[in-house]
């Protein structure tokens, strides 16, 4: 199943690292999160990638140009110009990179590349965000449901501790960081039907995906929530990409392959 990945948008608040490259080639364990996404879908065998470039899109596409050389052993015999490659770590991708516009939003980039997904469901999702969601389970759930949109959600924890306060004022206790406080939010990991396209009108250039479209497939009753419990991290400021860095170094629990 061909996976569409968002990539487009500025990062502005992970400004330290996305003024050099887009967000999602910020890397993690000297790997863009964009690879590590990749890897996420690949362990389940969706191998064949759609990516709606935007902000610095060069970088993304000149990444997957110089691919197969970066990860290669070689002998470069200038005298001649031939280029002999003895072996390769290279993945097994079919990478499609799309220009989506640099001030497009989410919706708009989903729609210019519909043309590439074919008359088939397809998955989607941010590049910028890891977790260990069972892949095989998301896609039975979504074929079970029938419905045209089925997303993953999640419950994120409190960047905050919770102060427990009784009704006469006094502080009770403390909760580090509760998640399971009922509430269910997007995780991304999408799985979509080709109707998608009838929630993607002529004007979603300037519409987020998380807007008008979800709210339409909403209202008509055709969002399944697959819920995932596991691990759900999303790379939005400088302090998530230290904690992903760390755990990276003692335990990727994003990491299935």
């Amino acid at each position: 199943m061909k996976v569409v990945i968002f990539a487009g948008g500025k990062g502005t608040r992970i400004a330290e690292e996305s003024y050099l490259r887009p967000k999602p080639m910020i890397e993690v364990g000297g790997k863009p999160i964009l690879w590590h996404i990749m890897k996420i879908y690949a362990a389940y065998g969706h191998n064949e990638f759609i990516i709606c470039c935007g902000y610095k899109g060069w970088m993304i596409k000149e990444y997957f140009v110089n691919y197969f050389m970066h990860n290669s052993d070689m002998t470069v015999d200038l005298g001649n110009n031939n280029l002999e490659i003895h072996n390769s770590n290279s993945e097994n991708f079919k990478v499609t990179l799309v220009d989506t516009g640099l001030e497009t939003m989410t919706a708009g980039r989903l729609r210019r590349v519909l043309k590439y997904t074919g008359d088939e469901p397809f998955m989607l999702t941010y590049g910028d965000g890891v977790a260990d969601v069972n892949l095989d389970e998301l896609l039975a759930w979504h074929q079970q449901s029938g419905k045209i949109c089925t997303m993953t959600t999640i419950q994120a924890g409190s960047r905050f501790g919770v102060v427990d306060v009784a009704e006469d004022g006094s502080v009770k206790g403390f909760v580090e960081k509760p998640q399971d406080d009922g509430t269910w939010i997007n995780g991304g990991f999408f799985v979509l039907q080709p109707e998608v396209a009838r929630y993607l009108h002529a004007d979603a250039d300037d519409i987020m995906w998380e807007r008008q479209p979800l709210d339409d497939l909403a209202r008509d009753g055709q969002i399944s929530a697959f819920r995932h419990r596991g691990f759900w991290k999303c790379m939005d400021t400088l302090r998530d990409k230290e904690q992903l860095e760390e755990m990276w170094e003692n335990k990727p629990l994003w990491k299935s392959w």
